[in-house]
């Protein structure tokens, strides 16, 4: 049997014949003639490939096998696949000239095809670091619903200088989601909307407030932070010439009594980024005694809050003691980074003086985008696109688990059950050699020594922080196996 295939000229606009034949079976040959099509210009940018059921049927595989071979090539950056607009060949992937394809194609026709502009980099094949949720599950349609409605619905003053506490109906909305749903005690007159968690560590600790304040911050160092976290919170809170201390951490959490003279303290009390698990509940107790007896506050950062699978819910801290947390939440995880959306529930003793960092005028928030979110929460849509994500992720988690189990049974998964990512405990010694390979096999992830504060006393632990909401759920086996690949042999 001749192991080709060609495609219905009315499915593509043209003739193509696809070789199914060579080395390593027949989603290795069908991703290598694919691949060939692209970049000999028989497939032009932008060209709808068949539904992979419809492939496979002509093709007389199986239905994985296309599947795959369509992941795999989306990964790499040679096909885009979008709901409601099916598998594409991806713009911008020049064409082999046909000269290099053994073809007398006279040169004179080369001056009638445009230039293309130079390709850009490509990206990892297979995306597996922490901190960013899929961007295909983005609510679209609802969404875009909430801001017709904003848009429609929005007074006249809407459209002029906006007030930097907020919207005042997206911080009444907020007030009755946050209580129901996280435990936190507030009113609409104690939240002041910011862009983001960075955003408020900058007005609250200085830099640079973003508005046209002073600047100047509201909280003082010392700093303490939990010996794990995000550099780049380090990094910013250094830059404003805020001293951070480190806290060593273990199973509860992290270590509250070795918290000493420092003004405040930062945590992750849902779940501790990036080792996991939530801060145990004498812990809780115990840390908010600390500022009520020093005077300091707790900055709560409220870290993957909504997403948790195996445990009952954690309230906030701030519940506990509302003028002594600040506590800070955002959308970046649980809707997507590009709605640049925070807030800040603060201590009534804080309002004013956030407000004279942040400026007169809101300079960094859409108050559009605002009123959409708002209305998003209200109508209960945020509530339903949290649910239907906490059950993907969820699912993604359990696959993530299973495919560890079977192909490497050595490596300890912790960490899981709640948030967007896992901490893979590796042998001693290999967490550098690990991530290097993955670089080279184009699986992106996170050492776990990155996210170690350089001043700790703790020992150091080898691991992987690995990401797994990134990935479209077409690419996620990929990556999966792509990830068992590299990891290090047992013993």
């Amino acid at each position: 049997m001749d192991e080709s295939w060609v495609n219905y000229a009315e499915r593509i606009g043209a003739d193509l014949h696809l070789e199914l034949s060579g080395p390593g079976g027949r989603r290795a040959a069908l991703i290598r003639s694919l691949r060939e099509a692209v970049r000999g210009g028989r497939l032009a940018p932008g060209t709808r490939l068949p539904p992979y059921r419809s492939l496979a049927a002509d093709l007389g595989v199986a239905r994985n096998t296309v599947a795959d071979a369509y992941a795999e090539l989306v990964a790499e950056g040679w096909l885009t696949a979008r709901q409601g607009s099916g598998t594409r060949v991806a713009m911008g992937v020049p064409p082999t000239p046909l000269r290099q394809w053994g073809r007398a194609e006279p040169l004179r026709h080369a001056a009638r095809v445009p230039r293309k502009a130079p390709p850009r980099a490509r990206g990892p094949r297979h995306d597996l670091r922490q901190g960013t949720p899929d961007a295909s599950s983005f609510p679209r349609a609802a969404w875009l619903a909430s801001y017709r409605r904003a848009l429609q619905q929005a007074p006249n003053e809407v459209f002029g200088p906006g007030d930097p506490a907020g919207r005042v109906e997206l911080r009444e909305a907020l007030t009755e989601y946050l209580a129901r749903a996280r435990g936190v005690r507030t009113e609409p007159g104690r939240i002041v909307i910011c862009s983001g968690f960075a955003h408020a560590l900058r007005l609250l600790f200085g830099q640079d407030g973003g508005g046209d304040g002073g600047g100047g911050g509201v909280l003082r160092g010392p700093l303490a932070v939990e010996a794990y976290g995000l550099g780049f919170h380090r990094e910013l809170l250094a830059a404003a010439g805020v001293r951070t201390v480190p806290l060593p951490l273990d199973e509860h959490g992290a270590r509250i009594e070795r918290l000493g003279r420092e003004r405040a303290v930062l945590l992750t009390p849902a779940h501790q980024f990036p080792t996991g698990g939530p801060l145990d509940p004498a812990r809780r107790a115990a840390v908010v005694d600390w500022p009520r007896a020093r005077g300091g506050v707790i900055v709560e950062d409220d870290y993957d809050g909504e997403f948790r699978y195996d445990r009952k819910p954690v309230g906030a801290v701030q519940g506990l003691d509302p003028e002594r947390v600040i506590f800070v939440g955002s959308v970046s995880k649980s809707l997507s980074p590009a709605v640049r959306l925070g807030w800040m529930v603060l201590p009534e003793r804080y309002v004013d003086d956030v407000l004279a960092v942040k400026g007169e005028r809101e300079a960094w928030a859409s108050v559009l985008d605002q009123l959409s979110l708002a209305d998003f929460i209200s109508r209960g849509s945020y509530d339903r696109h949290v649910r239907r994500m906490r059950q993907r992720y969820r699912s993604r988690r359990d696959r993530l688990a299973a495919a560890l189990a079977a192909h490497a049974p050595h490596v300890e998964v912790t960490g899981v059950a709640a948030g967007l990512h896992a901490v893979l405990r590796l042998p001693p010694g290999t967490e550098r050699s690990t991530v290097k390979a993955a670089t080279w096999q184009g699986v992106a992830l996170d050492g776990l020594a990155e996210f170690r504060h350089p001043d700790t006393d703790m020992a150091a632990r080898d691991g992987l922080v690995v990401g797994y909401a990134t990935p479209s759920e077409h690419a996620y086996g990929a990556a999966l196996e792509a990830l068992c690949g590299v990891l290090p042999p047992g013993e």
